[in-house]
């Protein structure tokens, strides 16, 4: 670990009582720890090699990726490229049933709405963000700082096009960042498998090892029409993977809470967790059920109930870690080595001001409105995504009539861009599908919050869930992209003039979501930044700086060894082959083999490495993210973890955190044996 001279308001945390151990930790390019890596591994990598690592390194979506050639070629997961091929195919041409196959760049097709970005700089804002909500409460001190964020992110890209900027939130407010990225808006689906051969085993194997998934797929970035020249790329090596060997997996997890008090934790296993786990499980009903009515219907809801699937699933490895006792045992201690550390030096306790009894405050209020909060404002609209444009719009219509900085923090001006990307992609809207979700979403309204609150009395009128739901799918136009862009370019006049009945919903929803969202921003969110600001500074003070961010959605580099694991629940070795995934197949749902990888199996080596497990600190978002060994070469893509790994939320344990990895040698015989991507496999550089 490079040594920093940090104040206690520029600090890091851990969950652990002191430093972070093995190969624990999500850690950012900026603050990695070189010389423990080196340690732990055997390895004698430098900063070039981190910063290599980096500018190779892409952010595709909610995934990870990483560039693989001089052409801008992208390999990342197919279920990262899941709604591109949904988005491109017909039930006629199902690119999801047949692969995506494109013989040359020409047929590579531009995934609707996609973008891409490469971590180019970073910069320590956090003097200026802290100042800003100096002696401010409640929503003045969130509006403060949101306002403040958005003048830094103008400030640091100037209204150019090509570049976002972010300023982003690291030690849950000790320290904030200013993050530059270099975005294309222009990406390509290169190559994707048939969806069988990278789910293979469904959801029965999900979140598990053995595994023997294609889960890959290719994107290239473009810019003017051209694909972009990336001389800086990872190197591919398909060789068979030897066990035990180091390697590093870069990417952008989404979000781990390592760092709660065992007082918040409380409220993510008695309110958060069950709440959010009892929805998507309805909503998986639902889906599966309209799934079962048609084939139409089938392809229609067959990627919105894999990713269901997918989140209900981690959900439920995650409670079982807030309910192990052992689990939650060491959390306790670590808590109470805390603050007897705090206490023991009065300097410390006193500009802490007692961080825990602060955040224990807010449980109550927080608990209370999370049900409201989470339906109005959070999961509004079910993912309907009419509901989600109209309201895009009707804020965005609103908002862009004030100055940025009182502006609500998604429409300031640093962030129109992106807002507009979205807002205006031409992506296929599926009526039925709309009125599943929006169904679902005003019937669990309903219920949770009750038949006599009046915002559901609002929200709903004298319709039925079910009559309301009818109405706005069929009878919104929101579908149609050129009509959301003159909507959004007509400004607020046109908005209060659209006879849209999703629009009308969204403008008369404005009073009380806006008083949700305001409400939770006073008395949640702003003592919570408030108390954890403290909190930071704190074990700062008492553990020094060898420590990690919480995970938030940034780039970050972990490391670990290719290994299987023994301990109880959870007994595999490394790899897995296709010879195993032949042995596996059953011919029935979801063990059949995908029908062009079947045909090929007498051309495919049995020995071949398919997948493998890693003992790297991933989570979710970190799906795509590269794999690479000290010498910059590629040896696969992450695409899960293990059912126990689901723990490493709240707190990384090495004996079963494993990452599940498909090999570049498995990719490699895809693109040759199986599909025919000859260019493709050329263009990596195989012989």
């Amino acid at each position: 670990m490079r040594n920093q001279t940090l104040t206690l308001a520029a600090l890091a945390l851990t969950l652990a009582a002191g430093s972070a151990h093995a190969e624990e930790g999500m850690w950012t390019f900026d603050n990695f720890p070189i010389a423990r890596a080196n340690a732990t591994l055997g390895t004698s990598i430098d900063q070039a090699f981190l910063d290599r690592v980096r500018l190779a390194s892409v952010k595709f979506g909610g995934c990870s990726a990483g560039l693989v050639s001089t052409s801008g070629l992208v390999m990342t997961n197919n279920h990262c490229v899941a709604t591109c091929v949904a988005n491109l195919s017909t039930q006629a041409v199902n690119y999801a049933a047949t692969g995506f196959t494109p013989r040359t760049r020409e047929e590579e097709l531009k995934c609707p709405g996609g973008s891409a970005e490469i971590l180019t700089d970073i910069t320590d804002v956090t003097a200026r963000m802290q100042a800003a909500g100096q002696g401010l409460e409640g929503q003045a001190f969130t509006r403060a700082r949101d306002a403040e964020a958005g003048r830094i992110e103008q400030e640091g890209c100037a209204g150019d096009a090509t570049v976002r900027c972010q300023v982003v939130t690291l030690y849950r407010g000790g320290q904030f960042k200013l993050y530059k990225f270099r975005r294309y808006t222009d990406v390509r689906l290169a190559w994707a498998p048939e969806d069988r051969a990278a789910t293979f085993g469904g959801d029965l194997d999900n979140f598990s090892f053995p595994r023997f998934a294609i889960d890959a797929a290719f994107i290239r970035l473009y810019e003017n029409g051209q694909p972009v020249e990336t001389p800086n790329h990872f190197t591919w090596k398909a060789d068979k993977p030897v066990e035990g060997s180091p390697v590093f997996v870069s990417g952008s997890p989404g979000a781990t809470q390592r760092l709660l008090t065992q007082d918040q934790l409380f409220t993510v296993r008695d309110v958060v967790l069950p709440m959010d786990q009892l929805l998507a499980s309805e909503l998986r009903g639902r889906l599966l059920r309209f799934a079962a009515e048609s084939e139409e219907n089938a392809f229609i809801a067959m990627d919105p109930i894999v990713g269901l699937e997918n989140t209900y699933k981690r959900g439920l490895g995650r409670m079982r870690a807030l309910v192990d006792p052992a689990f939650m045992a060491r959390r306790a201690e670590a808590e109470v080595d805390f603050k007897a550390r705090v206490a023991a030096d009065a300097t410390i306790a006193a500009a802490a001001a007692d961080p825990w009894g602060a955040l224990a405050a807010v449980q109550p209020v927080q608990r209370e409105l999370y049900p409201a909060y989470a339906l109005l404002e959070g999961q509004a609209g079910g993912g309907s995504a009419l509901f989600s444009y109209a309201r895009t719009l009707v804020r965005g219509a609103q908002e862009r009539t004030k100055p940025s900085a009182e502006r609500l923090p998604e429409f300031a001006d640093s962030r129109l861009a992106a807002v507009q990307s979205g807002l205006f992609a031409e992506r296929p809207v599926y009526p039925a599908l709309e009125q599943v979700r929006l169904e679902w979403w005003l019937s669990k309204t309903r219920e949770w919050l009750t038949v006599d609150d009046a915002r559901v009395r609002a929200l709903l009128g004298q319709e039925s869930p079910e009559a309301m739901s009818a109405r706005l799918a069929s009878g919104s136009t929101l579908s149609d992209p050129a009509l959301r862009r003159a909507l959004w370019e007509g400004g607020l006049e046109a908005i209060q003039a659209s006879d849209d009945p999703m629009i009308r919903l969204a403008l008369a929803m404005q009073d009380d979501t806006r008083a949700v969202r305001s409400d939770w921003e006073a008395r949640v969110q702003a003592p919570t930044d408030r108390a954890s600001e403290r909190l930071a500074a704190a074990r700062f003070a008492a553990y020094g700086d060898s420590v990690y961010p919480d995970a938030t959605g940034t780039l970050r580099l972990t490391y670990g060894r290719i290994e299987g694991t023994d301990v109880p629940g959870q007994r595999f070795g490394a790899f897995t082959t296709f010879g195993g995934l032949w042995d596996r197949a059953t011919g029935s749902a979801p063990f059949n083999v995908a029908p062009k990888l079947l045909a090929a199996r007498d051309r495919i080596d049995s020995d071949t490495v398919l997948n493998m497990a890693v003992s790297s600190d991933t989570i979710g978002g970190s799906s795509g993210s590269p794999v690479v060994t000290p010498a910059f070469e590629i040896v696969g893509a992450n695409f899960d973890s293990t059912v126990l790994s689901q723990r490493n939320a709240y707190g990384y344990d090495r004996d079963v955190n494993r990452s599940v990895i498909v090999t570049t040698g498995a990719v490699t015989v895809a693109l040759r044996d199986v599909y025919g991507m000859q260019g493709l496999v050329e263009e990596l550089g195989v012989r």
